[in-house]
């Protein structure tokens, strides 16, 4: 399967590299020319500098033969140009949105968009929701106030490291979600051991972050 993906923000690599490990065709585009360098780099041939939202530029990547195409970037009204392009000029047969403000999910289904994702709706989603604490590390409630996901690279020297899951006191407002380890997502079981090198996900209330900084 052929993926292009726009946008080379955490979100746009992240995903990037997880569907080259998946064995997919993939390119990743970045407009911005000071990223180019390390990208061109880290993704080589499945990398291309420019405008994902141009013709020219989509023409290139081949979009004509794309399966779907993904708009990631941090601009709502970016991300819906670029899949009608996709869809209107290269007849993509499925395209993916990133949406940062759910108000505009309707927007994006009504012109065309075949799928929207927004981390909000899913933030929302998951606090909302009752998450079973058999094997899971804690059930996510209902935070009062502003939260936001972080995250946080385990240096060989933090204190996590060559520690369960299940030995970690996370801060109150604090609630671990997941580590990304070698471009893998591990959900956080009990006994998972913290490594060297982990990016690990944490939901938190913004109050409670300086103190889940300073335990990592």
């Amino acid at each position: 399967m052929y993926i292009i993906v726009v946008g080379a923000g955490k979100v746009g690599s992240h995903l990037t590299k997880f569907l080259l490990s998946e064995g997919h065709e993939v390119l990743l585009i970045e407009k911005e020319k000071s990223k180019a360098p390390e990208l061109s780099t880290q993704f080589q041939e499945s990398f291309l500098e420019g405008n994902g939202s141009r013709v020219s530029v989509l023409r290139e990547a081949g979009a004509n033969r794309a399966n779907v195409l993904v708009a990631v970037t941090g601009a709502d009204e970016e991300n819906l140009v670029v899949c009608q392009v996709a869809k209107s000029v290269f007849k993509c047969p499925r395209t993916i949105a990133r949406v940062n403000n759910p108000d505009n999910e309707s927007l994006f289904s009504a012109l065309g968009v075949d799928a929207t994702v927004s981390a909000t709706r899913l933030i929302d989603s998951l606090i909302e929701e009752q998450v079973e604490a058999d094997d899971m590390v804690i059930p996510l409630v209902t935070l009062p106030g502003d939260v936001e996901i972080i995250e946080v690279d385990l240096s060989p020297t933090s204190g996590m490291v060559g520690r369960k899951v299940r030995d970690i006191r996370f801060p109150e407002g604090a609630h671990f979600i997941a580590m990304i380890r070698k471009e893998e997502v591990i959900v956080p079981k009990l006994e998972i051991m913290f490594e060297k090198g982990d990016k690990v996900l944490v939901l938190v209330k913004k109050e409670a972050e300086q103190m889940l900084r300073e335990m990592f």
